[in-house]
């Protein structure tokens, strides 16, 4: 049976990308939804592909941020829309970690939208104040057993959050979580001493590293950031087996033809393959990852469970 199947894959493979090919581009205008305010990390990965998504489907490509509720207006706005291909959504990390933060969404993240494809892996750098006592991801949590400290993020639901309620939960530790609206605020607060920690992405924790205003304890991937290469990992620092990683990822409506969602999918993964586009994710501290449909469908279902699983542990209550 095994035998027979891998000699049908190829022939499967080679339909689904004919009727890919097959697939009519769409005849107007097509407008992707970032449901955070502009500058961001997913605004900016937003508006790179559309620069490249545009001259390979023949029409603009325009972005529209529509922010609020952890990305739940924006993508809600997406899950109205008419699945025809001219509307598409960029969600970042607090998309699998909604179902289990909200405790009513308008929508079902699986059944109502169709996955095209990720479009970049999200890390974190743990930040601590520059007098802080703490250098490592060891030297904290034993702080943390012996003081109150706390931690900072942009809001319920953010990566910031999600990962360092995690740690805690790994550390088996407790911190108070402060949550704040945007990541300067976060960076004031850690710059300030008035947080023992901040996980941010690279975008953002870089130019403070570099003005040397903060300091980094570790990454949290599971090797070390090309671009901070002698920052350890806080699996090396001091919590072995942690990582925390989310993601950019383009979905469409439920009901758009799947055929032009797989062209949507290829067309992507063209994208980020290409050298330059990949050397302009990297200088944003992130890597272009393409995957199938299928491939970014399982890990929506699987990050569902995983951040489930961590908001129980750390008893998040949901909204």
């Amino acid at each position: 049976m095994l035998r027979r199947n891998t000699l049908l894959l190829p022939g499967l493979l080679l339909g689904t990308r004919a009727q890919a090919e097959d697939a009519a581009w769409p005849d107007r205008p097509v407008r992707i939804v970032v449901p955070t305010g502009a500058g961001g990390i997913t605004d900016i990965l937003a508006r790179i592909m559309a620069q490249h998504l545009a001259p390979r489907i023949g029409q603009p490509v325009v972005i529209e941020n529509r922010p609020g509720a952890s990305g739940i207006i924006g993508t809600e706005a997406v899950v109205r829309s008419r699945p025809d291909g001219t509307t598409l959504l960029m969600v970042f990390p607090s998309h699998p970690a909604n179902p289990s933060l909200r405790a009513h969404l308008p929508y079902d993240t699986e059944r109502d939208l169709a996955p095209i494809s990720i479009v970049s892996t999200v890390a974190t750098v743990a930040l601590v104040p520059k007098a802080s006592p703490d250098h490592s991801a060891a030297d904290l949590i034993a702080r943390a057993k012996r003081e109150r400290l706390a931690y900072a993020s942009v809001g319920a639901g953010s990566l910031a959050h999600l990962a360092a309620a995690l740690f805690c939960s790994m550390a088996g530790i407790e911190m108070l979580h402060v949550p704040f609206r945007s990541s300067p605020e976060g960076h004031a607060s850690v710059m300030k001493g008035e947080v023992a920690l901040f996980l941010d992405p690279p975008i953002t924790t870089l130019p403070l590293l570099q003005g040397d205003k903060v300091r980094a304890i570790g990454v949290s991937t599971r090797t070390r950031l090309a671009a901070l290469p002698d920052v350890p990992t806080i699996a090396e620092s001091g919590l072995p087996g942690f990582e925390a990683l989310g993601w950019n990822g383009l979905l469409a409506p439920a009901g758009t033809p799947p055929a032009l969602v797989q062209r949507y999918a290829d067309a992507v993964r063209n994208i980020l393959t290409d050298p330059m586009v990949q050397a302009e994710f990297a200088r944003h501290g992130t890597d272009a990852v393409p995957t199938s449909p299928e491939q970014f469908a399982s890990i929506i279902h699987a990050d569902i469970e995983k951040w489930g699983r961590v908001v129980r542990a750390a008893g998040i209550t949901p909204d």
